[in-house]
């Protein structure tokens, strides 16, 4: 029985000693709280050069101070970035400091991209925090390049990034890659933050289903660490006019659990896309889902599960919760949208939505609805039409005044 004791414990050891040798911390490449921006993204990359021929995973060993570090890092084939965290939502809490504590990256570089990933990557488990970015002066706002952005010059492939946490970004995902140098197999997963440009997933150029899990946008991102964004800061991101996610010439996007607060937009599903969009809530928005469509074969989305708060921006004739247009065929299932005040932000001051659905353009579409309820809406009738091409059949909906709505336009 000691023999057999005495072996486990020397495989468990062994076990051990050979995770810790495939996960090396970054300290040990001399990126340290205590150096320079400049010294720290030189060794860093000094990390990665060495990480990347060996397949390795690089350790964001967590500290009290975070690592002050320039952007223009390469992520290089093969390498994994990983820290301690899961999601950490509204901040890691110093004792002391209004500052997150752990795997943190401090991100003061104005000029260049923080990150760029190649193929095989993964980062996951961070914080990246922006301390000299405002929480309540929109004139203040500072227009970061990408947190992370994918390779411009390479066709990145089979990138994992997951438990990460934004504080004070511009634009958190930048994956909007070349049509030379197209993208695949993208994975976002449990990914916080509250993007001043609005923008947090764009994504253009992947192919071979590209998936978005279990993300959440929200202003209250940096409340333990600085303080909710403002509500003039919030609108004046609103009034940018952007999606927090755009999709766009991606092959059968797989896209659950996504959420949005005080941005423009929703998704921005664009005219190269199709795919599946399910369990979701844009809060506080002008326009939830817009869906365009380049053709008749496969601009299709199957959209289920979801509501949509549509009542902030210019003027209540303005705001739709879902708009259509293009070609292609859309699917609603059991998306439900109402509206209402939020003092995180500026409503309309009819805290309503004009209609539910706007269908508009000049080609023929087709729109299938089922089991949604529409109200909270100022138009007569819950769906606008546009377009005299278009067909949409509505069945078991429920209008503003809890009437039984079934309507087919063709």
């Amino acid at each position: 029985m000691k023999i057999n004791l005495i072996f486990v414990l020397i495989l468990l050891l062994s076990f051990n000693l050979l995770i810790a040798s495939e996960k090396t911390s970054i300290k040990n490449f001399d990126v340290k709280p205590e150096n320079s921006p400049a010294v720290n993204k030189i060794n860093l990359q000094k990390a990665i050069d060495w990480a990347s021929v060996r397949g390795a995973a690089l350790f964001v060993e967590p500290s009290e101070e975070p690592y002050y570090i320039d952007g223009g890092i390469i992520l290089k084939k093969n390498v994994s970035l990983i820290g301690v965290h899961g999601p950490t939502h509204r901040g890691t809490v110093h004792q002391t400091k209004k500052q997150p504590v752990g795997s943190v990256f401090a991100i003061t570089d104005k000029e260049n991209a923080f990150i760029t990933v190649e193929t095989g990557t993964q980062i996951k488990g961070i914080q990246f925090w922006y301390p000299e970015q405002t929480i309540k002066d929109p004139a203040a706002i500072i227009p970061y390049k990408a947190t992370i952005q994918v390779s411009q010059t390479s066709r990145a492939q089979g990138i994992y990034l997951s438990c990460l946490t934004f504080y004070g970004e511009y634009l958190t995902f930048d994956f909007n890659a070349k049509k030379g140098n197209a993208c695949e197999l993208m994975t976002f997963e449990h990914c916080y933050g509250y993007p001043l440009s609005g923008e947090f997933i764009r994504m253009d150029y992947c192919y071979d289903v590209p998936r978005i899990l279990h993300c959440h946008v929200n202003p209250a991102a940096q409340r333990y660490i600085g303080g909710q964004y403002s509500p003039e800061v919030v609108d004046a991101v609103i009034a940018k006019k952007t999606f927090a996610y755009t999709i766009n010439h991606t092959d059968n996007a797989q896209l659950i659990d996504l959420f949005t607060f005080g941005t423009y937009g929703g998704i921005l599903l664009d005219g190269e896309s199709y795919g599946q969009l399910t369990n979701f809530n844009f809060d506080c928005v002008a326009v939830g889902i817009l869906k365009r469509g380049n053709n008749t074969k496969n601009r299709n989305w199957q959209i289920a599960q979801g509501s949509i708060i549509a009542n902030t921006g210019e003027k209540v004739e303005d705001i739709h919760p879902i708009i259509i247009e293009g070609q292609g065929h859309t699917s609603l299932s059991n998306v439900e949208a109402f509206s209402g005040g939020n003092r995180a932000l500026t409503p309309v001051p009819e805290n309503m939505s004009w209609d539910y659905l706007l269908v508009r353009g000049d080609k023929k579409l087709t729109v299938s609805i089922w089991g949604s309820r529409m109200r909270n809406y100022m138009a007569d009738s819950p769906i606008s039409i546009e377009n005299e091409n278009a067909i949409i059949h509505a069945v078991g909906c429920f209008d503003k005044d809890e009437n039984l709505y079934n309507k087919t336009f063709d």
